[in-house]
């Protein structure tokens, strides 16, 4: 096994991190990873981290439902039936954000039901993934090929209206040269929407070690909002929306609690799951999840 070891920041550079926390792959392998925390400018990353090479073997889980739409379990059953919902709401977020209904790219599309949303709204649709499974599947569900990551310096400048990160960005090993192909596949006006797990919120300070959007090492990265803003200016974003996903307070925190005990444990989770959208409603806006609207910042700006 191949680890990396980060020795910049990959937000600002700088070389200098703490410990925050040590946690658990509570998924698949059940190795204990470290999250550091930049003491610069407080990027929170899994440090070190597989590399690109042996991330895959971490994802090999039926439990893994984006990559699986068949996976069994409670809280698979739960995802498959909060996806009817947020579905419908992604499509009139992209609807509501992007300058005109042409053309998205889903980057990490998944099993493809995104997409298959969203051509039924009338946009026309590209995606990628890097799981040959979940790519398979999509391109059935979609009814047109799914490309790979690799793909995407392949595909031409300025050539979409709108593209979309649902919970992708967090695993991307190359961040910042991911996100520059990316902003140079945006048409003028065009919008990024990323929507990430928000380690500020009420349910990640509950949960600590514990909080499933942890979820090392497949997740290499730790957001908050300051981050994310900082993030998105390194790459002349200008940030145009940061829009709560209240539903991923309720889904993590059922994640997040202890195995085993059925009805209880969902009725925990419930409760907390109300309680962090119930905080961040009164305090700043900390969601569980973020979604940041972003697109090109003004020349000079």
């Amino acid at each position: 096994m191949n680890y990396e070891k980060i020795a910049k920041c990959p937000v600002c550079g700088k070389t200098e991190f703490r410990n925050k926390l040590v946690v658990e792959d509570r998924t698949v392998s059940h190795e204990s990873f470290a999250v550091v925390e930049c003491a610069a400018c407080g990027f929170q990353f899994t440090n070190p981290r597989p590399g690109p090479d042996d991330i895959g073997r971490y994802y090999e889980s039926d439990a893994y439902v984006s990559h699986n739409s068949g996976a069994a379990g409670l809280i698979n059953q739960v995802y498959r039936l909060a996806r009817v919902f947020t579905m419908r709401s992604k499509v009139r977020l992209l609807n509501r954000y992007a300058p005109q209904r042409g053309r998205v790219l889903d980057y990490g599309c998944g099993t493809g039901h995104f997409l298959a949303a969203a051509r039924g709204a009338g946009w026309q649709v590209a995606g990628l993934e890097p799981n040959a499974t979940a790519r398979a599947e999509a391109t059935q569900r979609v009814g047109q090929p799914i490309g790979a990551p690799e793909d995407l310096a392949t595909l031409e400048t300025g050539s979409f209206d709108a593209i979309t990160l649902w919970h992708v960005l967090e695993h991307v090993h190359a961040l910042n040269e991911t996100l520059a192909q990316l902003v140079r596949l945006l048409r003028p006006g065009g919008v990024l929407l990323i929507a990430v797990p928000n380690a500020a919120s009420f349910d990640a300070q509950h949960y600590g070690a514990r909080w499933a959007a942890y979820d090392v090492p497949r997740h290499l990265y730790h957001f908050v909002p300051a981050t994310m803003a900082r993030l998105l200016k390194k790459h002349r974003l200008a940030l145009r929306a940061t829009l709560p996903m209240p539903l991923d307070a309720y889904y993590v925190s059922l994640l997040s609690e202890p195995a085993g005990g059925g009805a209880a444990r969902l009725l925990r989770a419930l409760r907390l799951g109300f309680a962090s959208n119930r905080a961040a409603a009164r305090h700043e806006g900390q969601y569980s999840s973020l979604l940041y609207v972003a697109g090109r910042a003004a020349a000079g700006s």
